[in-house]
């Protein structure tokens, strides 16, 4: 059997394709990832959140988390801000499948959920399936020692 991974995040989010590279990986290793949020989840943090093994992902109880649809800024030639604009409309059709499918809600819901910042609490973000536990002790988020 794989060991368990913990990954604890505390992000603002960051570059999608970095963070695709990183869920990538969580999706691609045979050790189930368990993600917790300690201090906030935001963006594709909280995508990278929503993504680990069902069952084993969590937040402490004063954490947010927050969604919403990826932003950029372009500039160049018309012909060059019409690629970027494409790329980025695609990047986010991609990552409403990717929270569709980890939280088990229908696309439609996550298109209005991610279109402009949406801050959850802990217990905002388990109804709505990004995780599943909130954590209060530390007992409840390591894995059991056999003796």
């Amino acid at each position: 059997a794989s060991e368990k991974i913990f990954m604890y995040i505390n992000s603002s989010g960051g570059v999608v394709t970095s963070g695709l590279a990183i869920y990538d990986t969580m999706q691609y290793i045979s050790s189930p990832v368990s993600t917790l949020c300690v201090g906030q989840a935001c963006s594709m943090a909280a995508v990278l959140l929503a993504g680990g093994e069902p069952g084993m992902r969590g937040s402490l109880p004063n954490s947010r988390i927050m969604i919403h649809q990826p932003s950029g800024g372009y500039q160049g030639t018309a012909a060059d801000i019409a690629i970027s604009a494409q790329e980025i409309l695609d990047l986010r059709a991609r990552l409403n499948e990717l929270m569709a499918n980890h939280t088990k809600n229908d696309i439609s819901k996550i298109e209005v959920a991610m279109e402009r910042d949406n801050f959850m609490t802990p217990t905002a973000a388990k109804e709505f399936g990004i995780i599943d536990n909130i954590m209060s002790s530390n007992r409840e988020a390591k894995p059991e020692v056999k003796e």
